[in-house]
Parts: structure tokens; C-alpha cells; sequence
């Protein structure tokens, strides 16, 4: 079953008495992995599982589902907010990525290496860091502070690794779907509890320009209710330019009414094929891939074919589709592309609300002002 199959599945856009049939299944295996994640947090919580503290000042960016919340672009903001902080400062920020690294292949990478996805754009786009790919959290913490001198540790995709102490957890709730149709995995998208966000500092909703201020509203009045405590801010994944393999770049108001063919493969498609839209380009035809799909030659020729069919005057794609594509192709795609550009959509995190307090939030921490609670 592939990655749109399984959605229309859960969210019961499929209601054929065989859909129902597996949707009753799967609430049955959902229960049992809801009892393993609940008695895991209560053991944390209760000090009956280890947290290990590391001599650094540690950030978590996660979230509470599968599939693209927008955590990687909130990466490279605080990476780079901590960055400029140190700068004022006339300080080193010490600053170190610990990632898991999806399927990754060796137990352990750093910097210049190769990567794939999230972890190549998070190298590139934040050079003045260290990037230490460990699945073991603990370990690579460890590894940033004895081989790099870490003194800020970003650890992304952190939510749930609750073997590392965290000084700040910060989560991030995509407004189009917020908590993965209200079920845990795998009859919903849920990874934990709704309930589990009472661990959180911050609440990012990302993506809120998707969806009516309406809903918006509402989905705000439901984070408080879980956790009164958290900060809750607003953003958007702003389109900044569609790059190019020679390095051109295509403006937001030269993308405006030219006919696009878009392909992706990550966990929020309908997002990026909803900015597409709502930049103003044509969207002649799409191709959804699931999450870190690898792409074959077949495929891009045949993207390439329904591009041209289409009569589409630009292929694009995500940041971390492109970042795959060169790294399985070495450029060699671009042998049979034209007279189709291909490009890749560059975004960026842009709050709409609550900024400031997320950003005193970081200072108050790297300042010590901030001690974390114990959570539920």
C-alpha cells in the first residue's frame, strides 16, 4: 500500500466495506502500540528510564505525527538565530545538528559526507554548523561535544528520544492536519498522545496560511486547553525562488501564471502542490512519490514525458527531492531535461505571530534563565 493509499485509508476518504474492514485492524494494532508508548513515557516521567545529561545546552525540534511538519525549515531558523546571537556576542556558538539520519547507513556520519534528504539540506543550509548523524541521540551528543566542542546542541526530530535531556522542547503542528485524523499509529498518523505536548515549551503551527483563520482559532484554543503553560506561534513555509541546476534562480513573480509540472516525495504532498498554487503558478500535472522515494531513471523519464505531454514550461520539485536526484544522479538527469528546466522550490520559515516570544524563549535558555520541567 502506498503513502496515498494508506492516507485515504485513515482518513476515511475510502469507505468501501473492505476499507472499513482494515480500518478495524488497524485500530486493533493502534491500541497496542498506544499501551507500548504510554508505558515508555510513564517510566521516563516517573525516573524509571534513564535521561542522560550532556554538558551542553540542548534544543529539540519535533513533533507529535508522521509526515512534514515543516521541522527541518524550523531547524535551520534556530540554527541560524543561534548563530547570529553568538555573533553579537563575539562568541563561538559551538552549535551542532544531531540528527538520526532516515535509513541511514552507518552508525555514525558528520559533516561533508554523504547524506540524504533532510540531513544534506541541513549541512548545507546551515555551513556554520556540525552536523553528527547518530540514531543513538545520547552517542551522538557526546560525539558533538568530544570532537567538536559543542556548547548548543540541536537535536532534530527529538520528541520522542527521551533517553537525551532536552533544556527546551519545541514542537511543530501542521495546520492541515494537525494531529494525524486523531488516531495514533497505525490507524492515524498520531506517534503519541495529544496529551504528550504537556512535555512541550513551544508550539510551532506551521503551514497557516493553508487553512481559514477559523480553524485556526480553534486548533489554538486546543493546545492551550492540553498544555496552558506552552508559547504558541503562527508560520509559513514562504516561497523565496525556484533554483536551478546552473544556479539561476526563478523569482516568486516569474513563477506567476507559468505552467508547472510538480513532483514530490514527502510526507505532506497536498502541501507543496498548495503552494504551488497559491504563488500563482499553473499547475498543468503532479506526480506524488512516497515519503524518501528513490528515484530511478524510469522515473524522471517519465516525469519528464508527462511534463512534456502537459506542454509544462518547468518541472519542480522539493529542496529535498533535489537534494536526492543529485545525490543518485550526479547531474546526469540533466542530459535529457531540457527543453524542460527542472528546479527546486526554495522556502523558508517565516512567523506570522509569536516570534518574539519564541525568541526570547531561545536567548532565556542560552542565557540560563530557563531550567525545563519535569513533563507528562
Amino acid at each position: 500500500m502506498n503513502q496515498e493509499t494508506y492516507r485515504k485509508l485513515i482518513s476515511g476518504e475510502n469507505s468501501g466495506a473492505g476499507a472499513v474492514i482494515l480500518r478495524l485492524f488497524l485500530q486493533i494494532a493502534a491500541a497496542g502500540y498506544a499501551a507500548t508508548v504510554g508505558l515508555r513515557n510513564f517510566l521516563y516521567s516517573s525516573g524509571w528510564l534513564k535521561t542522560h545529561r550532556v554538558d551542553a545546552i540542548v534544543f529539540s525540534i519535533g513533533n507529535i505525527t508522521v509526515g512534514g511538519t515543516g521541522k527541518t525549515p524550523l531547524v535551520v531558523w534556530l540554527c541560524n538565530i543561534i548563530n547570529q546571537k553568538s555573533k553579537i556576542k563575539n562568541q563561538k556558538s559551538g552549535c551542532v545538528i544531531l540528527t538520526r539520519g532516515y535509513k541511514a547507513n552507518q552508525k555514525s556520519k558528520i559533516k561533508n559526507q554523504n547524506y540524504e534528504d533532510e540531513v544534506q539540506i541541513l549541512a548545507e543550509s546551515c555551513p556554520q554548523a556540525k552536523v553528527v548523524v547518530n540514531p543513538d541521540r545520547v552517542a551522538g551528543a557526546t560525539e558533538a561535544i568530544t570532537g567538536f566542542g559543542a556548547k548548543v546542541l540541536i537535536m532534530d526530530d527529538g520528541f520522542q528520544h527521551r533517553r537525551l535531556h532536552r533544556d527546551i522542547d519545541i514542537v511543530t503542528i501542521d495546520a492541515t492536519c494537525p494531529f494525524g485524523y486523531g488516531r495514533m499509529l497505525p490507524a492515524g498518523l498520531l506517534r503519541e498522545p495529544i496529551t504528550s505536548l504537556k512535555r512541550a515549551d513551544a508550539v510551532i503551527i506551521t503551514r497557516c496560511d493553508q487553512i481559514h483563520e477559523a480553524k485556526l482559532s480553534k486548533l489554538e484554543e486546543k493546545l492551550q486547553w492540553v498544555n496552558p503553560d506552552m508559547i504558541i506561534a503562527r508560520s509559513i513555509h514562504r516561497p523565496v525562488c525556484a533554483k536551478l541546476a546552473d544556479g539561476k534562480e526563478i523569482s516568486i513573480e516569474q513563477l506567476k501564471g507559468r505552467s508547472v509540472f510538480a513532483f514530490c516525495g514527502i510526507g505532506n504532498p497536498q502541501s507543496f502542490l498548495g503552494t504551488i498554487k497559491n504563488i500563482g503558478a499553473e499547475l498543468v500535472g503532479s506526480k506524488i512519490y512516497d515519503d524518501h522515494h528513490h528515484y530511478t531513471d524510469a522515473d524522471i523519464a517519465a516525469i519528464c514525458e508527462q511534463a512534456r505531454v502537459l506542454k509544462a514550461g518547468l518541472v519542480l520539485t522539493t529542496q529535498k527531492d533535489w537534494t536526492k536526484i543529485i545525490f543518485d544522479f550526479r547531474f546526469s538527469i540533466f542530459d535529457f531535461l531540457p527543453p524542460i528546466p527542472l528546479a527546486y522550490l526554495a522556502i523558508e520559515l517565516k512567523f506570522i505571530s509569536g516570534e518574539d516570544k519564541i525568541t526570547q524563549l531561545i536567548e532565556d535558555t542560552l542565557t540560563g534563565k530557563m531550567q525545563k520541567r519535569n513533563g507528562a
